[in-house]
């Protein structure tokens, strides 16, 4: 099979890929590891985590598409009470568009459709790269596998993108890469370690959805690993984790938690409530939905990458039997302000998934393996102690801008959060070309960070940002019959490329009424 763009990983910045590169005429090869694309949003239970300008700009014509197309689906097909200009379905705290993952999954396959029917585009769920063959800096060709069938494929395309949540495609075509965190020495950040640690890797997360329905009893089973995780407690944690009591991620002190809002502590329930049902005339009595991925859930006792299959297997269960234990722990101990004990209203919702245990496709991993790049974004690239002005350093090859604090979440390597200002910052071309690769482009959370700079470059609108660059790189690159590296290291051609993302929407600069 021949295509001119194979990527691989069909979550955000795959599809943005997919759609940047079928516009501009490509035939593009796309493959995702579970039966959903969509990646963090979709399969792993991740709403839109955004910065506080991303509804007037801070984010490419096509993320905007995106987010408008998920409010008029709300819009056209439910009873909305009140239609604001920015209506959030879920009225959730972490974004201004907190809702389901299966409105997402319809609007990002609607996106797509008109290259699927002409057949531009050609989309295999259930797949999963097997491997690569390369010469010297190029690869020729990879072979896939549908996990349900066992049918293969080999693809060959002239350019590849590695999409994949954890960087898939690094190990298997023998490239370098970098996990976990590097020394001080290495990178000369302020917040490095001395000493570099490849397991200083960040938790990951199985999401769970679940409703509210009071007055009803919805208790699950008790986890085969509920005593476990009941009286686990983590040196870097202020109580058991099973509780209403964690770390406050900049302090570090013992911050309160609530279920629901009180009149102190930080409410779980609306930090990522995708359906809020005050705002909806529904004919069936509906309750509160949230997605659980909170400090509490957070997994870091081992890694799902890079690891043995039993290794992988065993966190994976364990994870799992956090999220549920502290569910369980939801239901029946969790201490309640009128004095009594649990919420037994909670109801685990698995249609949202449509998954058996009813978690998330896949889980949400924060930290991926990334690529030896070109350029490699340091701290003092974001960080406002080096940098004059109201944004990061300027980057002559950008391809784009986002917004995120460097958050850090609790190490595999026993590291408690690290929680730091960054400012609103560009995306560098290099941080997406591989040093050894010439034809294949970073996708995803793999792309030319250190262990310290992924914590603001991994979210929502920056992933999407980097797969759509790619996807407009690859096209350029085609059309000028040229390579990735050439286009940024020859000033005329990136000139042009630039102007091109420009008229495609791309924005490259922080517009002038950021700065007022």
């Amino acid at each position: 099979m021949n295509a001119d763009a194979v990527i691989v990983g069909g979550g955000f910045g795959g599809v943005a890929a997919a759609l940047a590169a079928c516009d501009k005429g490509l035939r593009v090869f796309l493959t995702e590891e579970t039966d959903w694309l969509g990646g963090q949003v979709t399969s792993q239970g991740v709403p839109p985590d955004e910065h506080q300008w991303i509804e007037e700009f801070g984010s490419t014509k096509r993320y905007r598409d995106y987010r408008n197309n998920v409010r008029e689906t709300y819009l056209r097909t439910m009873n909305v009470k009140n239609e604001e200009a920015c209506f959030n379905p879920g009225n959730g705290l972490v974004s201004n568009i907190c809702h389901d993952p299966r409105v997402t999954l319809h609007v990002l396959n609607e996106m797509l459709l008109p290259y699927v029917l002409t057949n531009q585009l050609k989309i295999e769920l259930n797949t999963r790269i097997t491997s690569v063959k390369k010469t010297e800096g190029t690869i020729h060709e990879m072979t896939f596998e549908n996990m349900q069938t066992g049918n293969q494929y080999q693809v060959i395309a002239p350019f590849y993108i590695d999409a994949t949540e954890a960087g898939d495609v690094l190990p298997l075509a023998g490239l370098e890469y970098v996990t976990g965190a590097e020394a001080k020495s290495e990178t000369g950040e302020s917040h490095a370690p001395d000493t570099a640690n490849p397991n200083d890797i960040q938790a990951f997360t199985y999401v769970l959805g679940m409703e509210y329905r009071a007055g009803e009893d919805h208790t699950i089973p008790e986890p085969e690993m509920y005593q476990y995780w009941k009286e686990f407690h983590p040196t870097i944690w202020p109580d058991k984790f099973l509780s209403f009591y964690a770390p406050h991620p900049i302090t570090k002190e013992k911050r309160k938690y609530t279920l629901f809002r009180e009149e102190t502590g930080f409410p779980l329930w609306e930090y990522r409530r995708i359906f809020d049902k005050n705002q909806f005339e529904t004919p069936y009595h509906a309750g509160d939905i949230t997605l659980m991925n909170w400090p509490q859930n957070d997994y870091f006792l081992g890694n799902i990458y890079d690891v043995a299959i039993v290794e992988k297997e065993k966190n994976e269960y364990q994870a799992k039997q956090l999220s549920l234990s502290l569910l369980y722990w939801l239901q029946t101990e969790a201490p309640r302000p009128d004095g009594g004990k649990g919420y037994p209203g909670l109801k685990l919702r698995k249609d949202i998934f449509g998954t058996e245990d009813g978690f998330a496709k896949a889980p949400y991993i924060r930290e991926s393996r990334r690529i030896k790049a070109e350029y490699t974004i340091v701290e003092h690239d974001v960080s406002p102690d080096f940098n004059e002005g109201e944004t990061g350093k300027k980057y002559y090859d950008r391809v784009g801008i986002g917004s995120y604090s460097i958050d850090l979440h609790p190490s595999m390597a026993g590291r408690n959060y690290v929680d730091i200002p960054a400012l609103p910052f560009y995306i560098p071309l290099g941080a997406l070309i591989p040093k050894d690769a010439g034809n294949l482009l970073a996708g995803c959370k793999n792309i030319g960070t250190t262990h310290i700079t992924n914590g603001c470059y991994r979210l929502h609108p920056t992933e999407w940002n980097i797969g759509e660059a790619c996807g407009a790189l690859i096209a350029f690159c085609l059309k000028n019959n040229t390579q990735p590296n050439a286009v940024r290291n020859d000033e005329k051609l990136l000139a042009q490329f630039q102007d091109e993302l420009r008229e495609d929407g791309f924005e490259l600069e922080w517009p002038e009424e950021f700065y007022k």
